[in-house]
């Protein structure tokens, strides 16, 4: 598989390019799926049903776990897509055509939720755009990571990777006080669905006129040669990269725990709105307002990871990151218990909040940044990202769909403390990867 055109590291307008795309594609991440759309799915779907269940497909669901089962859907889809996809950018022509092409898809896909509103909301149609929505911001991805390598030395990996996060969430915090905005107009109006729906419309606009950006400033690939088809190619360049990840021992215990603690991770992202309205009753103003708090402490936490990994290493931060993780688990249990008995947990929440939005930056930057420094020299940068990707997306399948079930069965109030499970064994394989690293001498 061919290598994309070469990329002298470190350049300005390269790496401001490539941050771009941070700024136009996190707006759905963090305004849709973390705040709006939740928020918005639990109220539009209880309002023209009058509970908390909603038919779909023929069959009765509760409507925050057929929210997390959706999720799970659409990260399946895109994992088994990854490996034709990096394929495709390989050995087809450039891995900019396809960030461009699911830039395209993913923006479409919020604009199309626009008209998921009415009395008798289309639940098909909402979750359809929703479905494509998220595959092409995990679509995007890939390729959009497997830049990082070549337009940043190894000692600024971490530097560009968390200005890229920062850059993803102060363009999201913009988004969303405008969305906050439109909500209290409309609300205003005695008006509950065209605030956020009209907030769907602008991050599909902001996400594909901002990319351009991008889209201008990286430079293209090089088509390649298909050996097989790019089916098989794809598949045959991530048992390749399989090969090589179990020999080195650091970078396989790192990938094993990174599997774990993003089941963790992503999930508690994904749901974190939905806990607080649907376990706590918060209004939708205060949890806007909540999830852009979490934004903001993001940006800092972000920058703050990346100080102490060049003090303390990345697998000793994460380690400590991870510790925090199940802290914020047990107390996101312990508020709803609080809740429950009575007593007011608001403040509780957004206290929890700020320790989410601590780490949350960090986590994510962090990790993307240390897989990056414990990848060989290679230049098939594209199969290895898609290896990440597929690692992340399979981790959120599972996580969401725990999340969902756990809710359906024993409520939502006990989905926490499944998580923990996930972090406790990703923090056991960043303890044996660090071990691993001393052993070797790596230093990471």
């Amino acid at each position: 598989m061919a290598a994309d055109v070469h990329i002298k590291p470190d350049q300005p307008a390269v790496i401001r390019s490539w941050c771009m795309y941070d700024w136009a594609n996190s707006v759905y991440n963090l305004v849709i799926t973390t705040t709006f759309f939740p928020i918005y799915f639990l109220g539009v779907t209880r309002a023209a049903y009058g509970e908390d269940t909603v038919p779909f497909l023929g069959r009765i669901f509760k409507n925050s776990s057929l929210y997390q089962y959706t999720l799970s859907t659409a990260y399946l889809t895109i994992a088994l897509l990854l490996p034709l996809l990096s394929s495709l950018a390989d050995s087809r022509g450039s891995r900019k055509s396809f960030l461009q092409f699911f830039c395209y898809l993913g923006g479409l896909g919020c604009i199309g939720m626009f008209w998921f509103k009415g009395s008798q909301p289309s639940v098909e149609w909402g979750l359809f755009c929703f479905v494509c929505a998220t595959i092409g911001y995990c679509g995007s991805l890939v390729f959009y990571n497997s830049y990082l390598p070549q337009i940043a030395s190894v000692q600024n990996q971490d530097k560009v990777s968390a200005r890229g996060f920062a850059m993803g969430y102060i363009g999201s915090v913009i988004l969303q006080m405008v969305g906050f905005a439109l909500v209290v107009y409309f609300t205003g109006k005695n008006d509950q669905v065209s605030g956020p729906v009209y907030t769907f419309l602008l991050v599909g606009l902001w996400w594909i006129g901002f990319a351009q950006f991008t889209f201008r400033g990286l430079p293209p690939g090089r088509a390649g040669v298909v050996k097989h088809s790019v089916w098989t190619d794809g598949f045959l360049a991530l048992g390749k990269v399989w090969e090589k990840v179990r020999k080195l021992v650091v970078l396989k215990w790192y990938l094993v725990s990174f599997w774990f603690y993003s089941m963790g991770v992503q999930t508690v992202l994904l749901a974190a709105a939905m806990f607080g309205q649907k376990m706590l009753g918060l209004p939708s103003d205060k949890l806007i307002i909540t999830m852009v708090l979490v934004q903001l402490v993001a940006i800092a936490g972000a920058f703050l990871m990346a100080k102490f990994s060049a003090s303390h290493g990345n697998l000793r931060v994460l380690m400590s990151v991870v510790l925090l993780w199940i802290t914020i688990c047990v107390s996101a249990y312990l508020v709803a218990t609080l809740k429950e008995a009575g007593y007011s947990a608001e403040f509780s929440f957004y206290g929890l909040a700020v320790a989410v939005g601590l780490v949350m930056g960090g986590v994510q930057a962090l990790s993307r940044s240390t897989y990056s420094k414990l990848m060989p020299e290679t230049d098939d940068t594209a199969s290895f990202f898609s290896f990440y990707d597929v690692t992340e997306k399979t981790a959120i399948v599972i996580g969401t769909f725990t999340f969902g079930y756990i809710d359906e069965i024993l409520g939502m109030k006990n989905s926490p403390l499944a998580l923990i499970l996930f972090f406790v064994l990703g923090l056991v394989g960043l303890v044996v990867a660090r071990r691993k690293q001393l052993s070797t001498g790596q230093v990471v």
